[in-house]
């Protein structure tokens, strides 16, 4: 599979200790969005909360 979009930058702004590479269910408008290229993960973070990944995006 490929990679969708990477944060390069963050390999820069931080110190990565450990990778772990996770799939994600999108829906709905989120797909469209990829397929047409239009994603932008700058200002994202993931969470762990009771052994589940939780991918949020920052809103201005």
């Amino acid at each position: 599979m490929k990679d969708i979009a990477v944060n390069k930058k963050a390999y820069y702004n931080y110190f990565i200790s450990d990778e772990i590479e996770a799939g994600i269910v999108l829906e709905g408008s989120e797909v469209k969005s990829i397929r047409n290229g239009h994603i932008s993960i700058n200002e994202s973070f993931v969470f762990v909360s009771n052994n589940e990944v939780f991918f949020e995006k920052l809103l201005h």
